[in-house]
């Protein structure tokens, strides 16, 4: 049960989505709040991901924020908390600083990137093993700004088991990793019926994650490009992130 709750809030942070180029598939001040539930009505926790605008060395960025802890019955037996934070590029979305400081069931991390494009390394400070770390990349995203990234890509001529690709930068390491297109829904949500499109996020085998994972995640089929569902089967019922609320969005909530 831990290790599917912890899957959750993982890919819960390092998936997600895809827009068109045009209009904008986000702006400052966004902000998604879902619930994370077991089997659909137990309620495990929660995770909120908010944008924001800034300027951080004399550029324009997006300053992005994703949280998430356990509730409940869950919180009694194995507590999360986690906090990630990525500043990047407000037009190429290229990350500069990405921070992540995570409690999950006493297992901790707290480490800090920086992304030097002059030399195309990447800096790490990891603070819980109190040691730094320098490594190459040549074109990576981190966990968050993966997430904004793949969401001005445009998915308009995706076809079923069409599968996008990109260099995720965790743990000091990068992973290759791609979602597969398996359709479109349309879904009963609180918010009414909202078309989607779903994805399963795959990486490679032997790593962080197996080779496959029964993962689903629905998109909303419009300009935001937002995850309004995520789905982990297990051997006994399920574990869901839904949109609970929003607020924010650059364009309107389509249903």
């Amino acid at each position: 049960m831990k290790k599917y709750i912890l899957l959750l809030f993982v890919l819960f942070f390092t998936t997600i989505t895809f827009c068109q180029e045009k209009p904008v598939a986000f702006k400052s001040g966004e902000w998604l709040r879902y619930k994370m539930s077991y089997s659909g009505f137990l309620r495990a926790g929660s995770a909120i991901l908010e944008v924001e605008e800034k300027e951080f060395n004399g550029k324009k960025v997006f300053h992005t924020k994703g949280t998430g802890w356990t509730s409940g019955m869950i919180k009694w037996f194995f507590e999360v908390d986690d906090k990630y934070e990525s500043f990047f590029d407000k037009d190429s979305v290229k990350p500069y600083l990405f921070k992540r400081k995570i409690d999950e069931g006493g297992y901790k991390k707290h480490r800090i990137t920086a992304f030097n494009y002059d030399y195309n390394t990447a800096y790490i400070q990891d603070f819980t093993l109190q040691k730094d770390t320098t490594v190459a990349f040549s074109k990576v995203q981190d966990m968050l700004s993966s997430f904004y990234y793949l969401r001005n890509k445009d998915v308009s001529k995706l076809k079923n088991g069409d599968e996008i690709k990109l260099d995720m930068f965790m743990d000091s390491q990068i992973y290759p990793f791609k979602l597969r297109f398996l359709g479109r829904e349309v879904l009963k949500t609180k918010f009414g019926k909202v078309k989607t499109l779903i994805f399963r996020p795959l990486v490679q085998s032997g790593r962080v994650f197996k080779a496959q994972e029964s993962v689903t995640i629905w998109i909303t089929d419009d300009f935001n490009k937002i995850p309004i569902k995520m789905k982990a089967d297990l051997a006994v019922g399920s574990l869901r992130a839904e949109l609970e609320q929003y607020k924010g969005l650059a364009n309107d909530f389509g249903k």
